[in-house]
């Protein structure tokens, strides 16, 4: 998946998220937001400016967010998200009431829709996690410009004398069988057993 189709498929098959900010003490809050639209702008939702959460978002203008769809934690598949804000005012808020009904039930009328201001998620990185499938896949992707970070394990080749100590403790099987080992990123759960396990220091943690 690029990174347009995991912030759609935030926006239609999630929905709802988790987001946190930091105040100005540099302390973390979270709070519950809808996801109300995702386009090759980025990725929209709403707030009202009297909400502590809008003058956090204004103050520092950085956000991340995640989310999860399933039924158990085997059935589970997580978007998460962090990246640059900018508020939009009420550009695009028709739009967004009318692909999300039931705001208008929330703020039923003009006047009290007044209070309502869009922000976009415009530039960032982010991580879609399938766990419905065993071993677990997972994709990083940036957007907006940002430079994606690498999120796995990897091995320096140079210093790797080919044991097997890091494919032992593996839990999904990622680590391939010829030498110098190398790390199948779709499927590194990020555990750390490898790093630990190797008698060299050949692996390289993320960052």
């Amino acid at each position: 998946m690029n990174a347009q189709q995991c912030l759609t498929y935030l926006v239609e098959e999630i929905h709802s998220t988790v987001a946190a900010t930091v105040d100005e003490q540099g302390l973390p809050h979270t709070c519950a937001i809808d996801m109300m639209l995702a386009d090759e702008g980025g990725l929209y939702f709403l707030t009202a400016r009297g909400k502590a959460f809008y003058r956090r978002l204004m103050a520092r203008r950085y956000l991340a967010l995640g989310g999860m769809k399933g039924e158990d934690t085997l059935s589970t598949v997580a978007v998460s998200v962090r990246g640059w804000v900018k508020p939009l005012g009420r550009q695009r808020l028709e739009e967004i009431l009318e692909k999300n009904p039931y705001m208008r039930e929330i703020y039923p009328t003009e006047a009290s829709r007044r209070a309502l201001e869009v922000f976009c998620l415009y530039r960032g990185e982010g991580e879609y996690f399938d766990l419905s499938q065993l071993p677990p896949f997972r994709q990083t992707f940036s957007f907006g410009g940002e430079e994606g970070r690498a999120a796995a394990y990897q091995i320096d080749p140079a210093r790797c004398i080919g044991c097997q100590a890091c494919r032992e403790v593996c839990p999904t099987g990622c680590i391939s069988g010829e030498s110098p080992r190398t790390i199948d990123p779709a499927h590194c759960i990020h555990c750390g057993n490898c790093a630990d396990a190797c008698p060299v220091g050949a692996v390289n943690q993320p960052n």
